[in-house]
């Protein structure tokens, strides 16, 4: 790859990828200050001016409670901008790769949900990633959609882990749902994942080149209840100040929320292991070495 196009490049996984990426070629990023996705032509413009050989789309509109009523601007920044990006990547003769979600689902399987899953969106957060996912499908033929969930790591303002750490800092007691079910995802592991995946967007000749949809996410699978625990139980460990002694298990109608959450979202990784070469580390190995990272900066 000699010029990548990182988008979203202040979030959680897009500094984590501006790291991995530099090797690799000249990575411009931008971020929603110098690239708003809600504007169409100024997407078009900065393609136009990068001419990128790969773009990374990192970049997503993420609150789900607040999509419910941002409705269109969800659907902008999540189907309009990633379709406007395949369709450029299409015209340069370029690759993209673009980050979608476990909440394309619904949730009503017990079983983990392969790629070949007809998707059924109950959010308005999963109905417009779904979107972006069909319109990258329908425009630009040198396409990954790598569908993860739960995703945490070091950067960016806020997620799971983080919430955890300080609000158990704060309480003795917190209430957790424990009758959703999925795999948390370190955003160092899913860095990672994308850097082995590059080579075989643009394969050796005689080798098919990597096309579609995949799931990465960490292995197992847990309750956002399990997961509160784990974390407390290794931050701990590293001497993380907590103040919290217990930790109760509710349930999703103890804890409503504005947009509804799928019950089980457990992606399967049987085909991307096989892209991989390796199965994705467990969730807890993950969650180690992101905590460890984090109380390395205190």
């Amino acid at each position: 790859m000699k010029r990548i196009l990182l988008t979203g490049a202040a979030g959680q996984l897009g500094q984590e990828l501006q790291e991995t990426l530099t090797p690799l070629g000249e990575v411009t990023s931008v971020d929603r200050r110098t690239l708003d996705l809600a504007q169409p032509d100024k997407i078009r413009q900065v393609i136009g001016e990068v001419k990128p050989d790969l773009i990374v789309n990192a970049a997503a509109y993420t609150a789900v409670d607040k999509a419910e009523t941002e409705t269109e601007l969800a659907k902008s920044i999540n189907a309009t901008a990633p379709t406007i990006m395949a369709e450029e990547t299409q015209r340069l003769g370029a690759a993209l790769i673009h980050i979608s979600t476990d909440y394309v689902f619904d949730g009503q399987k017990n079983t983990p949900y392969t790629e070949e899953d007809t998707p059924n969106p109950i959010n308005t957060y999963g109905q417009s990633k779904l979107l972006g996912e069909e319109g990258i499908q329908r425009s630009c033929e040198r396409h990954l959609i790598l569908r993860t969930a739960w995703v945490y790591g070091v950067y960016g303002k806020g997620n799971f882990v983080k919430t955890m750490l300080r609000v158990g800092a704060e309480r003795e007691e917190l209430r957790v749902v424990v009758d959703q079910v999925g795999t948390p995802s370190w955003t160092g592991d899913l860095a990672q994942a994308i850097i082995q995946l590059l080579p075989q967007i643009n394969p050796e000749p005689g080798r098919l080149p990597l096309r579609g949809i995949y799931h990465f996410t960490n292995s197992g699978a847990i309750s956002w209840y399990d997961f509160a625990v784990a974390i407390f139980e290794e931050a701990q460990q590293l001497g993380f100040p907590l103040k919290v002694r217990r930790v109760v298990p509710i349930t999703t109608l103890e804890y409503p929320t504005p947009a509804p959450r799928p019950a089980y979202s457990v992606l399967s990784r049987q085909k991307i292991s096989t892209a991989l070469g390796n199965h994705p580390p467990h969730w807890r190995s993950g969650l180690r070495q992101m905590l460890r990272q984090l109380y390395s900066q205190k």
